[in-house]
Order: C-alpha cells, then sequence, then structure tokens
C-alpha cells in the first residue's frame, strides 16, 4: 500500500510541474502584461501545490498557505481595463488558455478522488484543500478564456463578473 501512495505522490507532482511549466510558456506566449502576470501567478501558485505534494511525499507535514489567487487576478483585470492596452489574441492562445482550463479540471477531479482513496486523515484533508486549489484556478482559468475570447465586454463588466460562481460549481 505504501508504495501505492508513493505513486500517487509522484503523479501529482508530475501534473503539478507540467502545469506549472504550461502557465510559464503561456505567460512568455501573451502580449499582455496584464495576462502575464495572472498566468505567471498561476505558475507560482502550482510550484506551491508541487512542494506541499514533495513534502507528504517525504513523509513531513506540509505547509498549506490559502492565497487570494482570485482576488488578485480581479485586481490585475481592473487594472487592464483602466490601461489603455489593446488585445489581440490569436485563435492558438484563446485554444491553450482551454486546454489549461481542462488540466486545471482533470487535476482537481484527480484530488478529490486520492482524497476519497488514502487512508491517512491528514493526507485526506490536504488532498481535499488542493481540490479547493485546482478550482479556483479553473475558475479563474475560464475568466481568461472568457476575457481572450471577448476582451472588451469582459474589460468593461470586470466589476459584475463573478469568479464565485465558477468556484462555487454555479456556472
Amino acid at each position: 500500500m505504501k508504495k501505492q501512495t508513493m505513486d500517487i505522490f509522484q503523479f501529482a507532482m508530475d501534473m503539478e510541474k507540467a502545469s506549472e511549466d504550461h502557465y510559464r510558456r503561456l505567460s512568455r506566449k501573451t502580449a499582455s502584461k496584464g495576462l502575464a502576470s495572472i498566468l505567471t501567478m498561476l505558475a507560482d501558485e502550482e510550484n506551491k501545490h508541487f512542494k506541499i505534494v514533495q513534502q507528504m511525499k517525504q513523509q513531513t507535514v506540509p505547509t498549506i498557505v490559502e492565497t487570494d489567487v482570485l482576488g488578485n487576478a480581479m485586481l490585475i483585470f481592473k487594472k487592464m481595463r483602466e490601461s489603455a492596452e489593446s488585445f489581440n489574441v490569436e485563435v492558438t492562445e484563446l485554444e491553450l488558455y482551454e486546454k489549461a482550463r481542462d488540466i486545471e479540471k482533470k487535476s482537481r477531479q484527480f484530488y478529490l478522488e486520492k482524497a476519497d482513496q488514502v487512508t491517512d486523515a491528514s493526507h485526506r484533508e490536504i488532498f481535499k484543500k488542493l481540490a479547493a486549489e485546482e478550482q479556483k484556478h479553473l475558475a479563474l482559468l475560464q475568466g481568461i478564456r472568457d476575457f481572450v475570447a471577448k476582451p472588451r465586454w469582459f474589460l468593461e463588466n470586470a466589476e459584475i463578473y463573478r469568479f464565485d460562481d465558477y468556484v462555487d460549481g454555479v456556472l
């Protein structure tokens, strides 16, 4: 059983590293400084998740610090709206954001499944928290996708756009 648990941790670490790399590539690809900042923030979040799972694998008590990734992103979107930055996004870039969103969905599902499978209560709780963090990332990526698809509408309606609806599963 211990070997299976270790495989879960390695798989999770590989998944987090791949997500981090994907966000860093997206950040370098986008012409928008605001989007680049948000994507770098997401990459940093995935790196934190990697370290949490790594600590679990090493059987040390992981440190989990919740961040306000959605609130920070909304501030960046508001700054983008106030700037004179123009947004020209290629279809391929939109597809990359959709792929990132799908990765977050799979990551969330993975952590929820593993939370049900592990026998260690502390690991179960950590997997649930990681799933909740991935849900926040999913909400943010949906917002980025909506922004990229219709930048003018999104920025004009930034105050009414509700990331919380995505986090709570309303949308």
